[in-house]
């Protein structure tokens, strides 16, 4: 059964990059960003079903990777247990509601930083210093003390499953909402930039997955920690200093 979860998982992640690829090379990708939806016309509601359902695409392309190794533990631990398909179900369903619901809250607030943007000369004409703070951000939160601790947890996923699990479908439903928490506190900075590039933007997603995959699951990836958020302070001087410089931003 184990093998069959992870097995299905992978396909499913396979099939979520073969789909990013081909709104990249058919050109849709532009057609999903954020400023492009905003452009349209539509009323919020429909912006939203079209960000949040691009968004999960995006998740399962960059998050469940970095999530494959609790699932195994979860598969191996709760297999036997005779609600354990709908218990994997419940889990995997919290680990979306979590993520869509930060992309909601992302997008909402996006929303209401373009009506400033549009109310405000001054922002208006400094536009470029959005994508500035939201590197920077980044940067300073990948030397946060709650960056750490969530990739601690992330990091051993056996020791989370022995304190937490028990069996049953609510269990599960609790066990995917706990685990989604602490993927969203190791990579929603991350996240945010890639909001930021606009979802379905491949090189974005490349680099940011295989960040938070690295970070997430390495025995080393706390060395990795440091470097990014230097990068990404490099990354927001020269947004600052050379505008458009850096694609998709």
């Amino acid at each position: 059964v184990r093998v069959n979860v992870v097995g299905l998982l992978g396909c499913a992640i396979v099939l979520a990059w073969a789909l990013c690829i081909w709104v990249e090379l058919t050109g849709r990708a532009a057609q999903l960003h954020h400023h492009a939806i905003y452009a349209g016309g539509r009323p919020f509601w429909l912006a939203a079903i079209l960000v949040l359902g691009a968004w999960q695409l995006m998740t399962a392309a960059m998050m469940l990777p970095s999530s494959l190794g609790f699932i195994r533990y979860y598969a191996a631990t709760a297999a036997r247990a005779p609600e354990f398909p709908v218990a994997l179900v419940s889990f995997l369903s919290a680990y979306f509601v979590v993520w869509t619901a930060f992309a909601l809250a992302a997008f909402t607030g996006d929303m209401q930083l373009h009506r400033l943007v549009d109310a405000w000369p001054w922002l208006s004409a400094h536009a470029t210093l959005i994508p500035v703070a939201t590197l920077s951000l980044a940067a300073l939160y990948q030397f946060t003390p709650l960056k750490d601790a969530c990739l601690r947890a992330c990091r051993h996923p056996g020791i989370y499953l022995m304190r937490h699990y028990r069996r049953g479908a609510i269990n599960g439903l609790r066990l995917g909402f706990g685990h989604a928490l602490y993927c969203l506190g190791c990579c929603w900075a991350l996240m945010l930039v890639m909001f930021a590039a606009g979802v379905a933007h491949l090189a974005w997603m490349g680099v940011l997955a295989a960040i938070m995959y690295v970070e997430k699951t390495a025995p080393a990836g706390n060395r990795i920690v440091a470097p990014v958020g230097a990068a990404f302070s490099a990354l927001a001087i020269i947004a600052l200093l050379a505008p458009g410089a850096i694609p998709g931003l």
